[in-house]
Order: structure tokens, then C-alpha cells, then sequence
């Protein structure tokens, strides 16, 4: 299987107050005159990306864990519509799906065919239309992100992972952050810190993106609680978006048992749950878990969170939780203990398993699933 380089940062990334003025000229810049917007019913109902969705055509129908259907369905206004690029707005979903959209617009055969535990790497080429994303939350990166995870019909929530699947060019304007519930805020920010604290464990070998993970890291956890309690504080919510930004940075890396974890019950469709609430559930479990298996980096967590040893770590990030509003159990996101029968061997295949510090067998997925319930 081909490999990725080790280290890759390679976009452009406008990012400031009222950067989503610059749209027209970066669609101008990338000879896009027809764009598909790709966005959610949410968004649209907000009013807030009017102006910006007057450039192209919509496409608002993306599920909170985008599936398989919606990318089809965005093909497919794309080609009834001539569009001749993409503009991805809003969260994780919208840019996740945008992705692939734009690699099956131009690449033949099913999506499988693409996936990255299929081999899929090596197919997926640089001819796509162009991609500008615009994230509207601050979580998940992915707007910088070589990755995008899709639901297929199967079920199977997978991997598609590419260079050619970053942005062209990235928007990131915190303006659009501003109005963001909390629940939403506290779930998106739980992300960031779980990308951050992840890539940093994680055993690459990638000293760049350990000091961006760090400095994300740091960012994330002096401002979440702030952002969640006071959301037009400008300053914190551009502090969120630069960390979610790191996190997605330092994908290079390679995530780890959280998300693990995670992946497969983001494939329960009908209950669409959300990633990085889930991945905040998970945190000090697995936090626990690795504690030995990288003590000097838990001993950097620890001075960057401002604990006084590395076996405090997962207690403060349970504190953090709580005081943000978010749930320490499976349970209290209507999870049942049906749901989790299959998800310790999804979760052993996922592909974030083989970049943990330690390595994970199946009993303790089944143990993390039971701990975390």
C-alpha cells in the first residue's frame, strides 16, 4: 500500500474577521464561476450564509454523519446544474461529503472502490473540480484535513484519505462561529481537543505537528469553557477556530483509539450522534489506557492543561466535561447496549487502531464500550 508523506501542509488558509468576503475572488482565482454549495438544512434555516450562498447552486441535504446517498445526490445536482466547482460550508459533514463529491465527479466506479482499508488511496487522483471550505463550527478540522469519513450502504462508517482531498483553499472566518448553541460549541471544541491530544500521543514521527498539536491544545482547553458560556466573545471563539484548525493540521500523524471508538457508532444513522461529543466520552478512558505507553508526551499534556501530573489528566478533562455541559456516558446519548454488541470489532478495524501509542485488542474495545456505558 502506498504511503503518505510525513509531512504535508498545503493549502491556503485565509483567516481572520470577515474572510468570507473573500469568496468571490478565491472562486475567481480557481476559475469557478458555477459553484455547488454544499451546506446543511440547519444553516440555511439560520439565515447566516445567505449572502455567501447567492454564488451557486445548494445543496443542503447532508446528514449529520454524512452517508453514501448524499454524496450521490450532490453529484447529481452538480452535473444537472453544470457546476464547475464546489464551496463547502458549515461543519465536518458538509465538508467531509463536498470531498467526495468532488473525487467522484471525476473518478469512475463505486465509492467503496475509494475507501482507504479497500486500497482506495493510490485511485484517487488530482482530477477533481476545485474545493474552497468554510468551516462554520470549530471542531473538526477537516477543512484541512487529507480525510473524509462517509457512511456507505453497508452501514460501514469508512475512511476515504487522500492529499488530493485538501481544500484548494480554506476559508476561516470566527464571525461564523459566533451564534453556534452551546451544546454544539462544547461538542466541537471536545473535538479540537480530542484531534490535538491524539495526534500529539500518537507514535509517527512528526515533531512539526507535535508542537501544533500542543499549541492547539493548549488554546482549545483555556477557552472552551469560555466560549460555551459566552459566545460573542470574538477573541475565544478565533482561539476555537485556530485549534480546530491545528487538530486538522496535525492529521498527518494519524488519530487513535478515541476515534476508534467513535467511528462506528457514527454510523448508527438513525440516531445520528454527535463525533466529537462521543469522542469526549471516550478521552479519559483511553486517556487512561495510554497513560504509560507515552509518559513524557501525558507529562506535556498535563503542564499544557495546567495539572501537576500526567495521572491528573484524565480526571481534569472529566471535569472539563462536565462543566461544559456534556455527557460522561454512553447512556445519556440514548445509547443502548444493543447498539454496542457489534461496534468492539468495527471499532478493532477502524483505521485509527494502528496509530494508538498502545496497541488495542478486541476485549479492551469490549471493555472501553462497557466502561464508557
Amino acid at each position: 500500500m502506498l504511503k503518505l508523506p510525513t509531512i504535508s501542509y498545503l493549502t491556503q488558509i485565509y483567516f481572520e474577521p470577515d474572510a468570507q468576503n473573500l469568496l468571490p475572488t478565491l472562486l475567481e482565482k480557481l476559475s469557478t464561476e458555477k459553484p455547488l454549495i454544499v451546506t446543511d438544512k440547519g444553516l440555511i434555516a439560520s439565515g447566516l450564509i445567505d449572502k455567501l450562498c447567492e454564488v451557486g447552486v445548494i445543496f443542503d441535504d447532508v446528514e449529520p454523519n454524512p452517508t453514501e446517498a448524499n454524496v450521490l445526490d450532490g453529484l447529481n445536482l452538480m452535473r444537472k446544474n453544470g457546476c464547475d466547482g464546489i464551496v463547502a460550508i458549515g461543519g465536518g459533514s458538509p465538508i467531509d461529503c463536498a470531498k467526495c463529491i468532488a473525487l467522484m465527479a471525476r473518478h469512475p466506479g463505486s465509492m467503496e472502490d475509494y475507501a482507504f482499508l479497500k486500497d482506495g488511496l493510490p485511485k484517487i487522483t488530482a482530477n477533481k473540480p476545485p474545493v474552497i471550505a468554510m468551516p462554520t463550527t470549530a471542531g473538526t478540522g477537516s477543512e484541512v484535513g487529507r480525510a473524509a469519513l462517509i457512511t456507505l450502504k453497508s452501514g460501514q462508517k469508512t475512511a476515504f484519505l487522500s492529499p488530493y482531498f485538501i481544500p484548494d483553499a480554506v476559508i476561516c472566518d470566527p464571525l461564523l462561529t459566533l451564534h453556534m448553541p452551546a451544546a454544539l460549541t462544547a461538542g466541537t471544541g471536545m473535538d479540537a481537543i480530542s484531534h490535538c491530544v491524539e495526534t500529539f500521543c500518537s507514535p509517527t514521527f512528526n515533531p512539526v505537528a507535535d508542537a501544533i498539536a500542543l499549541d492547539g491544545l493548549q488554546r482549545a482547553y483555556a477557552n472552551i469553557r469560555e466560549v460555551c458560556h459566552n459566545g460573542l466573545n470574538l477573541e475565544a471563539r478565533s482561539e476555537m477556530m485556530m485549534s480546530a484548525l491545528q487538530g486538522g493540521l496535525t492529521f498527518q500523524k494519524g488519530l487513535g483509539a478515541i476515534h476508534s471508538l467513535s467511528h462506528p457508532l457514527g454510523g448508527l444513522t438513525e440516531k445520528r450522534l454527535h463525533h466529537g461529543t462521543l469522542n469526549a466520552i471516550f478521552l479519559p478512558h483511553v486517556l487512561r489506557f495510554n497513560l504509560e505507553s507515552c509518559p513524557g508526551k501525558m507529562d506535556k499534556i498535563a503542564q499544557a492543561i495546567g495539572t501537576t501530573s500526567r495521572h491528573d489528566v484524565p480526571k481534569a478533562f472529566e471535569k472539563l466535561i462536565l462543566e461544559i455541559g456534556l455527557p460522561l456516558r454512553l447512556r445519556d446519548m440514548q445509547i443502548t447496549k444493543s447498539d454496542l454488541e457489534p461496534m468492539a470489532e468495527r471499532a478493532l478495524r477502524d483505521h485509527c487502531s494502528r496509530t494508538n501509542p498502545r496497541q488495542v485488542t478486541l476485549e479492551d474495545y469490549r471493555i472501553f464500550y462497557e466502561d464508557a456505558f
